[in-house]
């Protein structure tokens, strides 16, 4: 936490992102890639061609190549009730007349776990603790075994990352300390999404770096501008009431292979308009931290770019399949 302090105190301004805004193409097949946070999302904008930007009910998507398929990117923001809007909103306007315009919704992001760097692929996900199930596309899951099998280079050495958007022109350059676990696929289990925060929308901060802000790293712009607004947007994030509600334990959590605040909720607006979806989770708080730090929201401040960068690594694996 004082890194993400010491860094924000030292925002002088952050990377353009060169993305041009321009009216989305109606009938192009693309796939959906959403993340919660600048941090998840930045790996998969960095190496994403010819990119542009369309926004639709305030939500900036921003189209192009990646991996030789037409995407979508969007954030989410933090929690179900962002994850629900934007996905909403992009199946109502991705649209190619009466049917979606959407091949494949895919979330690529970070959660707790088991051991940190492992990347973790549900086959089920819930948002009610197991009362109602959402199960993942199988020819998804079946492309993502084949990618496990086929083996994905996953990060073990923890980067510094750059929690102001603008600290570093290259996140991974600083690297610190490795897992003492070697990070590997897991495909299968249930996914749990909960909602520590109780129905909240929770706003995202113009400037506000790689977890709290509104756009990837890349993308962030004139961040000196935005820094009031930072301060300001932060309250929410500051309040003891936030970061309890994550750290209350959740019932029969023993039962799932991961735990975030999002995914769930983007996988019940998918199948409600039948467009396939795949949760991929890179786990940024669990077993295997040799510095022994305390669980979230320590170990996931920590080890947040490690995670988002071996499921952007999975989610990039996978997209050709797709």
């Amino acid at each position: 936490m004082r890194r993400v302090l010491l860094c924000v105190a030292l925002l002088a301004g952050s990377v353009a992102g060169g993305a041009a805004h321009a009216t989305a193409p109606r009938c192009d097949s693309r796939v959906l890639v959403l993340s919660a946070m600048p941090v998840e999302l930045g790996p998969l904008v960095a190496a994403t061609a010819s990119r542009t930007t369309v926004t639709y009910d305030g939500h900036d998507f921003y189209l192009g190549r990646l991996r030789g398929r037409n995407v979508a990117l969007a954030l989410t923001g933090i929690g179900p009730v962002n994850a629900t809007r934007v996905t909403r909103s992009a199946l109502s306007h991705f649209r190619c007349g009466a049917r979606s315009a959407l091949s494949a919704v895919v979330f690529s992001g970070v959660a707790g776990g088991d051991a940190i760097g492992n990347v973790v692929v549900p086959t089920q996900w819930t948002l009610d603790a197991g009362k109602h199930v959402v199960s993942a596309d199988r020819r998804l899951i079946a492309a993502a075994r084949r990618v496990a099998h086929a083996g994905v280079s996953l990060e073990r050495q923890a980067p510094a990352g750059d929690p102001a958007c603008g600290c570093l022109t290259n996140p991974d350059q600083v690297a610190t300390v490795a897992v003492t676990t070697t990070p590997r696929v897991e495909v299968g289990g249930a996914g749990q999404t909960t909602d520590p925060v109780s129905g909240k929308a929770l706003p995202c901060v113009p400037g506000g770096g790689d977890v709290l802000g509104c756009a990837p790293c890349l993308i962030q712009e004139q961040a000196q501008r935005d820094a009031p607004a930072a301060v300001a947007g932060a309250a929410t994030f500051v309040d003891p009431a936030f970061f309890a509600g994550y750290s209350s334990p959740v019932e029969d959590s023993k039962k799932y292979v991961v735990e975030d605040e999002e995914t769930a909720a983007v996988a019940t607006q998918a199948a409600a308009r039948h467009v396939p979806f795949l949760g991929i989770r890179a786990v940024s708080d669990g077993a295997g931290d040799p510095l022994g730090l305390p669980g979230f929201p320590v170990q996931f401040f920590y080890y947040r770019q490690l995670a988002a960068d071996n499921a952007a690594r999975f989610t990039l694996a996978l997209l050709p399949r797709v």
